[in-house]
């Protein structure tokens, strides 16, 4: 049997690292909760879940806007990753590292 008689391709060398449809099938958060100020609830789809508190990540142009809790408070779960209305995102191998460093 080769590759294409079970139904898949043979994969590059990075494919796996690089794919996000990999990404998304371990780590992808698939519920987030906001628990006040900076704190979120994230579980993902491999069951890991965890607390957050994310105001040290909120540096720079794009985040700094979130230092508004109001603003920080309307994130959505967009692609496996934490998404803001003004285009700020986290990304879900960051925010798993982090709920399994329990940091």
């Amino acid at each position: 049997m080769n590759f294409f008689d079970a139904g898949v391709s043979p994969a590059r060398a990075n494919d796996f690292r690089e794919s996000p449809r990999w990404s998304d099938m371990h780590y992808s958060v698939i519920e987030a909760r906001y628990l006040g100020g900076y704190s979120v609830w994230l579980r993902f789809r491999d069951g890991a879940a965890g607390t957050l508190d994310l105001q040290a990540e909120l540096r720079g142009e794009v985040f700094e806007p979130l230092l508004d809790e109001q603003r920080f408070a309307a994130f959505r779960v967009e692609g496996g990753a934490l998404e803001w209305p003004n285009g700020a995102s986290l990304a879900p191998e960051f925010l798993h590292g982090r709920v399994l460093a329990g940091v």
